[in-house]
């Protein structure tokens, strides 16, 4: 019956819907970024922040031969494994594992393994902006010193003729040790390795490389077009790490990230949330330690106790040797125990797991981290790190907090600053950085096989 009524209506006359109610204009909010942008300025001039700078060019001849022995198993005692196996281009650099597995395994990034569950000692560094870095490996092993000198595991054995080949100075230099670590590249039971253990002659080592080089007519011929005027047997394997770092110099640095931009005075290269979370980076405590262009520390700041977990092989420290006593083993300072080396930032949304023995499989989870350290080192959650790693977690909470940085525990981190500062983070990202698997040769004078993997797998 409603219906019908409805209808007589709206055939004698038609009704006709009254406008709805205007609605109320949108609350007008003033833009905030003005005064974020201003403010993430002032903070950088505050501290003394820069772009980062390119590297000095490199004659492509070095380049290309540091390319091939930088991917050649030649360079290993077992000739099974070579510099990029742990450092792998499509994976920016990494591995994807917390600690990498080097001889006599199998597989490539996170599917390697080892038919004993061997690992190395401590987490592979991503390889970015090399030429900006002033001391090397988790404890500060290769370095330079105030005065122009260097210190290196290799003493008096990288000798000043040695040194003179080296192009970045302390930069080329990290190219010479890890064919020295048995667990890296040396193994055991080869021509390269025997007697290396009881006396670590360098010198002896370097020169048997150099013989296994030299028995590649190729190779001959790319190092004396690399150094024009020197007879390859007249080289030393300076001249091969020379070689190597100026290839991972000059492929592997990158300065275009939006930081980058913004820094150079873009001001449309960051969203509102990563100006926030770079302003919170500034004050919360971030630049205490991540100090440089490439956001590492500055001399004499390089090295800090963290308060992370421990696990793994362990470097030989403590009881049943499976500590690592990091920058103590290279000073002999008590109070150095379990400082390391404060990573550059760059491209670090790319570079997981992150700690010197890779603790943190994501970026969030590193970041929560530094939320009162005392208390999430004693909440550490090891399931999402391998397997085979987490029985070997160490229960040493309290000798670890004994010389954990106390610049640390004024930091609280609430769940809108974690997120501002991993979008901060992702900022650090030059897109190029992604996926460098076109830097990889598809082959190597020696013949052997070469490491490879498509982007992500």
């Amino acid at each position: 019956m409603l219906g019908g009524v409805l209808l007589l209506a709206c055939e004698n006359d038609p009704v006709v819907a009254p406008d709805p109610d205007p609605a109320e204009p949108p609350e007008v909010v003033p833009s905030l970024r003005p005064e974020l942008i201003a403010e993430a300025r002032r903070l950088v001039r505050e501290r003394g922040l820069h772009p980062v700078l390119p590297p000095r060019p490199v004659e492509p001849v070095i380049v290309e031969l540091g390319r091939f022995l930088a991917f050649d198993k030649i360079l290993s005692g077992d000739r099974d494994v070579s510099c990029m196996t742990c450092h792998l281009p499509a994976m920016s650099t990494g591995d994807g594992k917390s600690l990498p597995i080097g001889p006599g395994a199998s597989g490539l990034g996170p599917e390697r393994s080892h038919p004993d569950g061997d690992f190395t000692l401590r987490h592979s560094m991503a390889l970015f902006n090399l030429h900006r870095v002033r001391k090397f490996l988790w404890g500060g092993e290769i370095e330079a010193l105030a005065g122009g000198g260097i210190s290196t595991p290799a003493g008096d054995h990288l000798t000043p003729e040695m040194r003179s080949v080296l192009r970045f100075g302390i930069s080329s230099a990290p190219g010479m040790f890890p064919v020295s670590a048995p667990e890296e590249m040396l193994s055991s039971g080869n021509e390269l390795a025997e007697g290396f253990g009881e006396d670590h002659n360098f010198t002896e080592l370097w020169s048997r490389l150099m013989l296994r080089l030299g028995e590649i007519e190729e190779y001959r011929d790319l190092f004396e077009a690399a150094y024009p005027g020197t007879d390859f047997d007249d080289m030393t394997f300076a001249h091969a790490s020379n070689a190597i770092m100026s290839f991972i110099i000059s492929e592997f640095s990158f300065g275009d990230s939006p930081w980058d931009l913004f820094l150079h005075g873009d001001n449309n290269r960051l969203t509102d949330q990563q100006l926030r979370g770079a302003i919170d980076f500034m004050t919360v405590g971030c630049t205490n330690c991540h100090q440089t262009d490439i956001l590492d520390a500055r001399p004499g700041n390089e090295f800090h106790n963290d308060a992370l977990a421990q696990f793994g092989p362990g470097k030989g420290d403590g009881p049943g040797g499976r500590d690592d006593f990091g920058r103590e083993r290279v000073t002999g300072d008590p109070t150095d125990r379990r400082r390391f080396k404060v990573p550059p930032l760059r491209n670090i949304e790319l570079t997981a797991p992150y700690g010197h023995v890779g603790q943190f499989t994501t970026l969030r989870g590193f970041v929560e981290h530094y939320n009162n350290v005392d208390s999430t080192l004693y909440a550490y959650d090891v399931t999402p790190v391998d397997p085979l790693l987490q029985p070997t977690l160490l229960d040493n909470y309290d000798e670890i907090l004994v010389t954990r940085d106390t610049l640390l525990l004024p930091i609280r981190l609430d769940e809108q600053t974690v997120s501002d500062l991993l979008e901060f983070l992702k900022a650090l990202t030059d897109e190029s950085a992604r996926d460098l698997s076109e830097v990889t040769p598809p082959r190597v004078p020696s013949g052997l096989s070469v490491d490879k993997i498509s982007s992500g797998g």
